[in-house]
């Protein structure tokens, strides 16, 4: 790739990380499709949680449980189905089309771009700053 092109590749790349990622909307998101099964604030024990197979946990402590870092990719993973959990069923089945589309870069742990839903970084970023 050309100097230039790789420059305007990577300026595109940065602006649309810049604003990749709402809290507030995460907060909606979460509040919205999240809360019934982990808890209105994040912890585990919605109300549909005596009816699930498997306890919902909390995810306040997610960066805690990973030596302080709040683990983005693995979150990101299992809310759009690339590392399934057994209460999601793969992608989330309550939610599917909702999740997807409106795809943005946003950095990983290396510095990476990993793209995603908006809806998805939103959330992320929400669950990020909610850690204890």
């Amino acid at each position: 790739m050309k100097p230039i092109a790789l420059a305007a590749a990577l300026a595109a790349l940065s602006a649309a990380q810049a604003g990749a990622q709402n809290v507030r909307a995460g907060a909606e998101i979460y509040r919205s499709y999240c809360a019934t099964c982990h808890g209105i604030e994040a912890r585990g024990g919605g109300p549909m949680a005596e009816i699930l197979a498997i306890d919902t946990p909390g995810l306040t402590r997610l960066a805690a449980q990973n030596d302080g870092v709040f683990p983005l990719l693995r979150v990101m993973r299992q809310v759009d189905g690339r590392d399934p959990m057994l209460a999601h069923g793969g992608v989330m089945p309550l939610f599917g089309d909702y999740f997807e589309g409106g795809t943005v870069a946003v950095m990983g742990p290396g510095g990476q771009p990993i793209l995603t839903s908006q809806t998805i970084a939103d959330l992320a970023a929400w669950l990020e700053t909610i850690q204890e």
